[in-house]
């Protein structure tokens, strides 16, 4: 794993890879009210960050969105959890979080970079995304309810 964190900044815009800034509370807040992470619990959140290469995009002291990438350094990643808050939408620093992604020295030697969303096809296709429409090619087990059932 890299342990070499990375800023990237645009105006008053920061994006970090490092861990020390990512305001947990507040990416559990979105994540939990998402339509892919419904009452995502703060253990899986800490966890899951934990484990990935994570972006975080801060005006100034506030973290206004969140990207992470589940990797194993060498050959496959999957990009998921990507936010910005509302009221920073269509200000073009969606695509700003995602350039910084693959900017990442990562992201350069990765055999296959993964996405799975149905908002904003427009924008992934602009950097560099194709649908997979292909029958029996990508495969799955999808729980979307896993965060609201009762821990066992």
């Amino acid at each position: 794993m890299n342990n070499q964190h990375l800023t990237f900044r645009k105006d008053s815009y920061i994006v970090t890879t490092d861990p020390v800034f990512f305001q947990t509370d507040a990416i559990r807040d979105f994540l939990s009210q998402s339509s892919w992470a419904p009452g995502i619990d703060k253990e899986t959140v800490l966890l899951s960050i934990e484990n990935s290469l994570c972006f975080g995009l801060f005006d100034g002291s506030e973290q206004i969105g969140f990207a992470r990438l589940v990797t194993d350094y060498a050959t496959f990643g999957y990009l998921c959890d990507v936010y910005v808050l509302k009221e920073y939408q269509k200000t073009g620093l969606g695509r700003w979080l995602i350039e910084c992604c693959h900017a990442h020295p990562v992201m350069s030697r990765l055999r296959r970079i993964m996405l799975v969303t149905d908002s904003v096809p427009w924008l992934y296709e602009k950097l560099g995304y194709t649908p997979l429409n292909r029958p029996y090619f990508v495969w799955q087990i999808n729980r979307p309810d896993i965060y609201q059932q009762p821990k066992p």
